[in-house]
């Protein structure tokens, strides 16, 4: 019984021991600090740079160019070399755990309402898309967790964005799926080939799921993927030559789409004989596809006009040129003319549609959302005690600048990057500084911004 206790008593010192550095015996750092030990008979422990050191003294004092290290022996009496206690070692830094995320439930996956108001706090305006959104992940993934009701089977909420680059198509599916806690594949249609080709395979976006999953198929199998530019895999026109990177990909999604064990390699973009592989199920990862559709507007315009021509009460040719929200009226016939094949739509029954972005959404998007670029920038400023500020003109010719450009909200990064460059560059020399106003001559080129030292006012610095 006693050497049961000691024993249990050996394992736990053990155990212990574990936590704790290990040192070098003649320079007494730690393993952290020194690299790993070599471990000598009677458990005493050298850096790599003593036992060298040693090595260099024995062969300038004895000749000796090397020794056999499993009969070495100590050149002093180890007796005088005392262990280093437990309360003179410093413990070994944890690994950290990630916390473990609650699962998705029925009971913990939030409603439609829920998930538009947590959208409403990143994304500006698209109330539209935002309800459509919010409705359509959430039916999915109660059709998910209940895997069947009864003898009702629930079709797939798989969808297609339409709408102008830079409205927010992106952003949106990055913040649904943070929200759900669920794993996100974005992938890039245009890179996307028939099988055989040059280029991604069609399973290389599953690829992708299942490394944001950690490899964990089951997760997977419950994530997300979007693919953006889907439009860029319409089917060619005019074209003779075999069409690898339109309608045969469109071929290529639908059993990914409609639900099929999929062969998918594991920590690679494709096959080959050197890469291992795992079977991942379809039928419950959500697709949504995105896209800016350029042309569509125009196929919209022709069908409406030619409608309006029609009877005796007509209307004119050019009603729906300037309007704004055409892609509203976006039909199935209107994509399939576009080139988009009609099993591929099938397979995509929610399509929606989103806004361009006026200026004024621009300056919301500047102040409002809880990540907005500016307020992070003064978050980095205020830890250098330094007050960031934008006046209303500031904004207005923040957002025309990007206008200018096109782009969407993307150009409101460039612009913003491109004018706090100098500031944050300058601000930190002074600590004098307590207040920084960004001004509409700044943003122009023909001023500066308006520099407040701590306590006064000075004037305007040029930039």
């Amino acid at each position: 019984m006693s050497n049961d206790i000691i024993e249990n008593n050996k394992s736990e010192d053990k155990e212990e021991d574990k936590e704790y550095e290990e040192y070098c015996y003649l320079c007494r750092r730690p393993e952290s600090v020194c690299g790993k030990l070599i471990r000598l008979p009677n458990n005493i422990n050298i850096c790599a740079s003593c036992m060298q050191n040693t090595f260099d003294t024995f062969s300038n004092g004895n000749g000796m160019q090397f020794m056999d290290l499993g009969n070495f022996e100590m050149p002093f009496n180890i007796d005088g070399i005392q262990d280093i206690p437990k309360s003179q070692k410093v413990k070994k830094k944890k690994k950290q755990e990630k916390k473990e995320e609650p699962e998705l439930s029925l009971k913990t996956i939030p409603a439609p309402h829920i998930m538009k108001a947590k959208l409403d706090e990143y994304v500006v305006g698209q109330d539209y898309a935002k309800k459509v959104i919010s409705v359509a992940v959430y039916n999915h993934y109660k059709r998910v967790l209940t895997d069947s009701m009864d003898d009702i089977e629930i079709e797939k909420s798989n969808m297609l964005m339409i709408g102008p680059t830079g409205s927010g198509k992106t952003y949106l599916v990055k913040t649904i799926a943070r929200l759900l806690n669920v794993p996100l594949a974005i992938t890039d249609a245009t890179t996307l080939t028939e099988a055989g080709y040059i280029g991604d395979d069609v399973e290389s976006v599953l690829s992708k799921l299942l490394a944001a999953a950690d490899n964990d198929v089951e997760k997977a199998e419950r994530g997300i993927v979007f693919i953006d530019e889907i439009d860029k895999i319409a089917k060619k026109r005019n074209t003779n030559s075999r069409d690898v990177s339109g309608e045969s990909v469109q071929q290529g999604l639908l059993k990914l789409l409609e639900g099929a064990e999929v062969e998918v390699p594991v920590g690679a973009g494709s096959k080959n004989a050197m890469v291992p592989m795992t079977t991942v199920n379809t039928k419950n990862i959500l697709f949504i596809c995105g896209g800016a559709f350029p042309d569509l507007e125009d196929i919209i315009k022709e069908r409406l006009n030619k409608q309006a021509a029609i009877g005796f009460k007509s209307d004119l040719k050019d009603k729906y040129d300037d309007d704004p929200n055409i892609l509203k009226k976006v039909t199935i016939e209107d994509l399939r003319e576009f080139g988009m094949i009609p099993e591929f739509l099938g397979r995509l029954p929610v399509i929606y549609t989103l806004d361009a972005l006026d200026k004024e959404k621009m300056i919301r998007i500047l102040k409002e959302p809880r990540n907005a670029i500016l307020k992070q920038y003064q978050k980095l400023l205020s830890l250098d005690e330094v007050d960031l500020r934008f006046d209303d003109s500031a904004y207005e010719a923040i957002a025309e600048k990007a206008m200018e450009k096109k782009t969407g909200a993307r150009a409101l990064r460039a612009i913003i990057e491109e004018f706090m460059l100098d500031i944050m560059y300058e601000i930190p020399k002074d600590d004098n500084i307590g207040e920084v106003t960004i001004t509409r001559a700044y943003i122009e080129g023909t001023g500066g911004p308006v520099i407040r030292l701590r306590g006064q006012e000075v004037p305007a610095l040029n930039g």
